[in-house]
């Protein structure tokens, strides 16, 4: 059975970027360092794991009107004045490029209005039929693994030639959770990267202790409401003080699974569609050899 690759576009382009140091540009001068590092990326994904399917999931919203209406604080400390996406001039004008380049190369991109890369992600895991394997740095995305549909994630966290594959004995090894428990872990926790405050006095091994004991945010309040006991000692009145977050989080924390898109394309060895295209861009852009890299791994794919 072939296995479906789902990429994280924004974890990589923005690992990109950090990680190409050299000031690459193009013949005017604009910078082009995550464009040509973000295609040695998947040269190097499409050659060490050999996927039947790749498709770029992007943002078509960084900080979505649902969560911020759940959680106002989401997201609040990476925007400009505006509501824009804080990112570095250097890196912005790289966006469209990055773009247009993944469509001339033939790779297949998804978004949706209203979501985020992440609920792309979990909405095509949700619908496969076939192993998935999800390419990011983002540990959130660990709330996706799922050993019986064949559900991985390919983590980026040390590099692309570094990547570990968590499933969940991984995520149960590293947290000491259930393996399908991150996001309710996440969510007592909290995330400071994201604007989620958490559960005031709850660090993480009270987290991972309350999820073991109740497996979800839903079950410990109704044994709060039911009276029940089992709490680790000190966590009840915590949940109890923070109840209205705790309420009003899991749409935050949760990748959305029914995103308005749908599973297609994708299929490997792809190959341009118009070659033309994608010499006037090489021209333009001075991609070199990593476009180079890039086509014929992505015409070599099984």
């Amino acid at each position: 059975m072939g296995t479906t690759m789902l990429l994280d576009a924004a974890s990589l382009y923005f690992r990109a970027f950090y990680g190409v140091k050299d000031a690459t540009t193009a013949p005017d001068g604009t910078p082009v360092n995550a464009v040509r590092g973000l295609l040695d990326m998947i040269s190097r994904l499409l050659r060490a794991r050999h996927p039947d399917r790749l498709i770029a999931c992007m943002d078509a919203s960084w900080r979505p009107a649902f969560r911020v209406r759940a959680i106002p604080s989401y997201k609040t400390h990476r925007a400009n004045p505006d509501g824009s996406e804080l990112i570095p001039a250097e890196l912005n004008v790289q966006l469209p490029i990055i773009v247009e380049v993944l469509s001339a190369i033939g790779v297949r991109m998804a978004w949706a209005d209203g979501y985020e890369a992440d609920d792309i992600i979990g909405t095509l895991a949700a619908q496969a039929t076939e192993p998935v394997e999800v390419v990011t740095g983002d540990r959130d995305l660990f709330q996706l693994v799922d050993d019986e549909r064949g559900i991985r994630i390919a983590y980026i966290g040390k590099g692309v030639a570094n990547l570990e594959l968590v499933d969940e004995a991984a995520v149960t090894a590293r947290y000491d959770i259930p393996g399908r428990s991150y996001a309710a872990f996440a969510a007592l926790r909290g995330d400071p990267s994201d604007g989620l405050p958490g559960v005031p006095g709850v660090g993480e091994k009270t987290a991972a202790a309350l999820v073991r004991v109740f497996g979800s945010v839903e079950a410990m309040l109704a044994a709060i409401d039911a009276g029940h006991g089992g709490f680790p000692q000190g966590s009840r009145p915590k949940l109890v003080a923070a109840r209205s977050y705790l309420e009003a989080c899991l749409p935050v924390v949760e990748v959305a699974t029914d995103a308005p898109v749908k599973l297609a394309g994708g299929e490997l060895p792809s190959v341009p569609s118009d070659p033309a295209r994608v010499a006037a861009l090489d021209a333009r852009w001075d991609l070199g050899s990593p476009l180079g890299r890039a086509l014929s791994a992505l015409a070599a794919a099984p």
